[in-house]
């Protein structure tokens, strides 16, 4: 079969792999419907963390179980499934706590699982999935194509956005500053207004990415950055600030950002996967009261609450898709992200 490699700072190649096969009785084997390319995957690609060598990447999907272990007994060969962005069992004790990111015998796309066996990345034809009964959730019927790009989202930026939005404490009447617009801080617009915000900031210079987030329930736009952006902010809400920030970059600037957006007391929900040396001031933070709460997104453990709303359409966050190409094409992909000439990616093979 075919799937992505990065072999270096912005070189991305689409080359022949391994078929995979089923390594244990828990495992599946997935045919991709469709992937995407993540904004966590431009770190590696603009050499910010650097590749020591060509390996796999990819880690959001959907798709057709083609094959499984003689353990598995949540999903069947026909079945069309949803992969969050990682694997894990979804039984052990971290799992039922809640943070299934942390599952004692879970891992990453791309790597290697417990027992030494390779695990594809999501950006391939084809994937194998251990402990497949923990991590799939298989939709009731096989969605038509105009769905798929929804369904895929809750393989990581709507669950991701929606773990901001839990994290910082977001509630009906709240009020939100949203720190990024790229597609997890989309999502996370759209989660804090499923929460009942009553008035939600998007900080987006973009003008296209601002129509998407006016759709997901923004009420108020602000261009500014730095102190300016916090000063704006803080003239919206009685001159202190937000409620909430959801910090969805991963920057030092975005959490400087994000800390400065909130009110005394406030909460910063952060899940943007770190790079640019984030730092926490601890001495605002003591002298102001605010929290700051987040991380990985355990979004596996969302997937229940947040699919029945994509299916029914009350929820349709596969807007954040604004590029579709064929899964050859990653490389264009990769490169469109990375001069924002798009916000998020539809690979399909």
């Amino acid at each position: 079969m075919k799937a992505t490699l990065i072999y270096g700072e912005r070189d991305i190649r689409f080359d022949v792999v391994p078929e995979p096969s089923l390594q244990a009785e828990t495992d599946a084997i997935v045919r991709v419907a469709a992937a995407c390319v993540c904004g966590s995957d431009l770190w590696p690609y603009r050499g910010i963390a650097p590749t020591a060598e060509p390996h796999r990447i990819g880690h959001e999907f959907v798709g057709i179980v083609e094959a499984v272990g003689s353990a598995v007994a949540n999903v069947a060969m026909g079945d069309f499934v949803i992969a969050p962005f990682y694997f894990c069992d979804n039984t052990c004790i971290n799992c039922r706590n809640g943070v299934s990111t942390s599952c004692l015998n879970g891992g990453w796309w791309g790597s290697d699982d417990r027992d030494g066996h390779f695990v594809d990345g999501a950006q391939g034809e084809r994937v194998r999935v251990p402990l497949a009964d923990g991590t799939l959730v298989a939709t009731p019927e096989v969605p038509d194509a105009a769905l798929i790009p929804h369904l895929l989202t809750l393989a990581d930026v709507m669950g991701t956005g929606h773990h901001a939005a839990v994290s910082a404490g977001v509630a009906e009447g709240s009020t939100v500053a949203v720190v990024g617009d790229g597609a997890v801080g989309l999502c996370a617009v759209l989660a804090a207004h499923r929460l009942g915000a009553s008035r939600i900031v998007a900080m987006s210079r973009h003008v296209a990415r601002q129509t998407i987030a006016r759709e997901f329930g923004a009420t108020d736009i602000v261009e500014g950055r730095g102190d300016d952006g916090v000063a704006k902010v803080k003239e919206l809400f009685d001159g202190i600030g937000a409620d909430f920030a959801l910090e969805c970059v991963g920057t030092k600037e975005s959490m400087d950002q994000a800390i400065r957006s909130v009110r005394p007391g406030g909460m910063v929900g952060y899940v943007g996967v770190p790079a640019g040396g984030p730092e926490l001031p601890i001495r605002t933070l003591f002298n102001t009261n605010v929290g700051v709460r987040g991380g990985v997104a355990p979004v596996r453990g969302y997937v229940d609450e947040l699919l029945p709303e994509v299916l029914t359409g009350a929820i349709r966050p596969g807007r954040v898709f604004d590029l579709e190409l064929p899964l050859s094409d990653v490389a264009q992909a990769y490169a469109a992200m990375d001069e924002r000439r798009a916000t998020k990616v539809l690979l399909r093979p």
